[in-house]
């Protein structure tokens, strides 16, 4: 299941929504129930389609990021929220397409949650990281709404604290929490993310003094003052944006975090030591990538006609 049109933003905020989103039951219908595959395991395992759909992973988690808002509804979707807008399309589609794909193959039977835990491993593992066993099994949830989005998910100018006190919410430890803020070693930001970085940190009418001046420099050509309606994209990691590795807890330690959020995990005496250690062993990086992503995607899983579904089509629920 080749993504590489997925970004790493959308694979970081769907394996955080999955754990995050309450669900709001609602009532099955009779024939929903016939064409729904029974429960029979409560948790999740590596070959939970061998059976169902064992050529799953040769063809080509909660899923409530893929779903469009219903034309004339107010209440918009999660993909719909602000802090998803800048999601690139092309991921959900390469997801769409997948979902298709599979149904031709295994109708009813494999969840887009499940779809796209394993297109995110995927993706990850062309990009240089780990391929590590992706627990299969989750359904899909019923709710999908944006207003659920923005409590739920890190921010550019989040504090380590509040980074600490999200995750821990979350079950995931200190440790979780730096080495999953690894995946920013691929992906971009929008100037709107760091631009108050470059002209006026905090109330200050100053650049953050924790950024490299010559990494200021360059931000500012692409971001201007007036940046918070810029379209230029930067990398999260500048020097090798493209490879999923260990370059982005170096640049770290250079000062060249491109969102505060990231630089400050490097200024706080919980989290620097271990921005330390994942910069000296890139192998123990992607060793624990691939340990985290697999707790972090076993969190709040639905399960069960009760709480989730099997969606044909990714975007619309059933």
């Amino acid at each position: 299941m080749h993504v590489l049109s997925l970004t790493s933003s959308l694979i970081f905020r769907f394996l955080f929504l999955i754990s995050t989103i309450p669900i709001s039951p609602a009532k099955s219908t009779t024939s929903h129930l016939q064409t729904q595959p029974r429960l029979r395991h409560r948790k999740l395992s590596i070959d939970y389609y061998s059976k169902k759909c064992p050529q799953l992973e040769s063809l080509g988690c909660d899923g409530s990021i893929l779903i469009e808002t219903k034309k004339g509804s107010k209440n918009l979707a999660e993909r719909e929220a602000e802090e998803n807008k800048e999601l690139r399309e092309e991921g959900f589609e390469s997801i769409i397409k997948a979902k298709a794909l599979v149904e031709s193959h295994c109708p009813s039977r494999v969840s887009c949650s499940d779809i796209l835990a394993i297109a995110a491993r995927d993706f990850i593992h062309l990009a240089g990281g780990p391929y590590y066993q992706v627990k299969k099994g989750r359904w899909d949830g019923k709710r999908s709404t944006a207003t659920n989005v923005p409590p739920n998910i890190p921010r550019s100018n989040s504090t380590v604290d509040q980074l600490i006190n999200l995750f821990a919410s979350k079950g995931l430890t200190v440790e979780d929490l730096v080495v999953l803020s690894g995946s920013h070693t691929i992906g971009f930001a929008h100037c709107k993310s760091f631009v108050g970085r470059l002209y006026d940190f905090k109330g200050i009418k100053r650049p953050d003094p924790n950024i490299n001046p010559k990494l200021l420099k360059e931000l500012r050509m692409y971001c201007p003052f007036s940046g918070r309606s810029s379209r230029a994209a930067l990398p999260l990691d500048a020097t090798t944006p493209f490879a999923f590795d260990n370059g982005y807890y170096k640049g770290l330690g250079s000062n060249m975090g491109l969102l505060g959020s990231d630089q400050a995990l490097f200024l706080d005496p919980r989290t620097k030591p271990i921005v330390l250690e994942m910069a000296r062993d890139k192998q123990k990086f992607l060793k624990a990538f691939g340990d985290a992503m697999d707790k972090m995607g076993s969190i709040g899983v639905k399960r069960g006609r009760k709480h989730g579904e099997i969606r044909k089509d990714c975007r619309v629920f059933l």
